[in-house]
């Protein structure tokens, strides 16, 4: 009887093993040689479904003569207003060496042997700048 249950699981492990085949990696992306090149339009479908960014309707609009102009004429008369506002509070000396503090933003001026050093510090995002001015 023990003999006969051997003989099937012998028989059974033979069938299976005699099936065996070996394993080949078969590359899906169509970019690799070997990829299927019908897989590329369900590929890019899936990475646009999951692309989070999305491209504006407008893309790039080119400003016109007179938008250029109003905004360089904009540029310059705020560089002038906060020019004089800029004179008229610390006067014609200018920044001297000290801390300021410009409602969020905390400005130390330390003179240095490279020059002047203006470190710029944000209190509400933590953001800091150095600017060093040569002598």
């Amino acid at each position: 009887m023990k003999t006969k249950y051997i003989f099937i699981i012998c028989f059974l492990a033979s069938i299976f093993i005699s099936n065996a085949q070996e394993i080949v990696y078969k590359p899906i992306n169509p970019s690799f040689v070997g990829g299927n090149p019908f897989n590329a339009s369900w590929l890019l479908s899936n990475a646009d479904s999951q692309n989070k960014f999305k491209e504006d309707s407008k893309g790039f609009e080119e400003k016109s003569e007179i938008d250029k102009f109003t905004d360089s004429l904009n540029r310059q008369l705020l560089n002038q207003l906060s020019r004089d506002l800029f004179q008229q509070e610390y006067g014609s000396s200018g920044l001297t060496s000290g801390t300021y503090t410009f409602g969020s933003l905390v400005v130390d001026i330390t003179p240095t042997t490279g020059g002047l050093s203006i470190d710029i510090f944000d209190t509400n995002t933590g953001e800091q700048t150095q600017i060093i001015i040569p002598n």
